[in-house]
C-alpha cells in the first residue's frame, strides 16, 4: 500500500481482531490479570508524546522504527491517540489514529484503545514514573504484548535494565524485546 496511514490502520485493525480473538483464549500463564495497574494515575499528565523504547514483537509494528504514541485529552474525556512509525523497508512514515477511554473510573490506569470501530484492546499501565511521568510500561490482557515508553528518545541504560529485570520477574519474555531505533524526527 502506498498510503502509510491506511497501511498502519489496516495493520492495527488486523492486530486488534487478533487481540480480541486470542484474548478469549489466552493461557493462564500468559494472562496479566494478576499484574496490577498502577495506582494514583493522572490522565492529564500522561498526555503528550511518548517514544517507544522497547516492545515485544507484534505484527502491527513489524519493520517500524522511530515509533511514537501521542495522546491528547478531548473535552468529553476520551483520549485521542496518534501512533506513528517509520517503515524502514518502504522508506516512509506510517500512522494510525484511534481513541482510548478509561474503562472504570476506579481504575484510571486501565484503558481501552480502539483504532477501528468498536474493536478495542486493553491498555494497562503497570509501571510509571509517577513523579515526573518520564517513562511508562504498558501491557494488554496477555503477556505477549508489552511496551516500554519514554518521554525522551533514549532512556538511561541502568534504568531500562532495572525495568526489564522487573518485567522478567513478572513473567514477560524479555529475551524477545525489540529495542526500537529512535534516530530520525517524526513528520
Amino acid at each position: 500500500m502506498k498510503n502509510p496511514k491506511n497501511y498502519l490502520r489496516l495493520i492495527t485493525f488486523l492486530i486488534l481482531i487478533v487481540i480480541v480473538v486470542t484474548g478469549c483464549s489466552v493461557s493462564e500463564e500468559m494472562k496479566t490479570d494478576h499484574i496490577p495497574a498502577i495506582k494514583n494515575f493522572d490522565v492529564e499528565r500522561y498526555m503528550g508524546k511518548w517514544y517507544e523504547i522497547a516492545r515485544l514483537p507484534n505484527r502491527f509494528e513489524e519493520g517500524l522504527s522511530n515509533v511514537t504514541a501521542t495522546y491528547s485529552l478531548e473535552p468529553d474525556g476520551e483520549i485521542k491517540v496518534l501512533n506513528q512509525g517509520f517503515d524502514d523497508e518502504e522508506g516512509e512514515w506510517s500512522s494510525a489514529e484511534g481513541e482510548a477511554w478509561v474503562k472504570d473510573p476506579a481504575k484510571p490506569a486501565e484503558l481501552k484503545v480502539a483504532f477501528f470501530l468498536w474493536f478495542g484492546a486493553d491498555y494497562k499501565i503497570i509501571e510509571l514514573d509517577t513523579l515526573e511521568y518520564r517513562y511508562s510500561v504498558v501491557t494488554s490482557e496477555s503477556k505477549e504484548y508489552l511496551w516500554i515508553l519514554c518521554r525522551e528518545k533514549k532512556m538511561p541504560e541502568e534504568e531500562l535494565n532495572q525495568i526489564v529485570t522487573r518485567l522478567n520477574n513478572l513473567g514477560f519474555d524479555t529475551s524477545n524485546l525489540v529495542y526500537v531505533k529512535q534516530n530520525i524526527n517524526s513528520n
